[in-house]
């Protein structure tokens, strides 16, 4: 399996290596920038060479990117859109030059305008970036829907695929999120898995974000709580581990922990395999 979770890379994309391997992790995310603003900082060579060093000496990875949360292609506004199309180019260029192979972002607002034009404005602004010429997987990010979050349907997400020019598009699953935006995770994960098979294809599920809730089933919120001490329990996961096509993509953990959690959370999650 490929279990990591989300850490800095201020200190080198090399040392991020070497921090999760010390934490039984063998994969990790990072945000390209700051994720609640729009700064980043520069990337030399010799970063770039060593942290290919360490994913073929390690056989590490594949590494994930989440793009940050102010970006919202869906916006009523159209220089936060604007915005958000550059914020995303700059990114996209990062993780060329890295060789990153996995993109991941919260798919957008749409502010009081409706969904189906705040779906549109997302398609729109990503037709206008992506180009073959990128080899990494676009993300999707499965959300909760509180406000006017969009992405929390599967037919939505599946909507926003079939209409990008960009083929190399897939879906990160949130346990968290699915469970909140009302699909049974807990009581009927077969009957989840086989709904988003028929809409969107279980290949299509490139990422897997595991989180726990803080909330109830069909909350609407966004709450992350440590693996098994919340509403989706440790079962939960179990089903997740053990479904066969999970096996080989990377899981991220995002729960409210330090490192040593994560340790803990990780060899919990290898526990579970059966």
């Amino acid at each position: 399996m490929k279990i990591g979770f989300h850490i800095t890379t201020s200190k080198g994309f090399h040392y991020a290596i070497n921090e999760s391997i010390k934490y039984k992790a063998n994969t990790f995310q990072f945000f390209p920038r700051n994720p609640r603003g729009s700064k980043s900082r520069k990337i030399k060579n010799d970063e770039i060479s060593k942290f290919n060093e360490g994913l073929n000496k390690y056989n590490f990875g594949p590494v994930v990117c989440h793009g940050a949360y102010t970006m919202n292609l869906a916006s009523n506004k159209e220089s936060v859109r604007n915005n958000s199309i550059e914020l995303m180019k700059d990114d996209f260029e990062r993780i060329k030059k890295l060789g990153v192979e996995n993109y991941v972002f919260h798919p957008g607002s749409h502010v009081g305008q409706g969904e189906k034009t705040g779906l549109d404005f997302i398609i729109e602004g990503l037709n206008s970036i992506l180009d073959e010429d990128y080899k990494f997987t676009l993300c999707l990010e499965t959300m909760s829907g509180k406000g006017t979050e969009l992405g929390y349907d599967f037919k939505q997400l599946k909507y926003i695929m079939d209409n990008l020019n960009y083929k190399k598009v897939g879906i990160c699953m949130d346990t968290c999120h699915i469970f909140s935006a009302g699909y049974n995770i807990k009581n009927k994960f077969s009957y989840v898995m086989e709904e988003f098979d028929n809409i969107i294809g279980i290949n299509n599920i490139k990422i897997l974000h595991f989180n726990d809730s803080k909330t109830e089933f069909n909350s609407r919120k966004d709450r992350h709580e440590k693996i098994g001490l919340g509403s989706l329990g440790i079962d939960t996961f179990k089903s997740f581990i053990n479904y066969d096509y999970f096996t080989n993509i990377p899981i991220i953990l995002e729960t409210p922990n330090d490192l040593e959690g994560y340790k803990e959370e990780i060899e919990l999650l290898y526990s579970l395999k059966e």
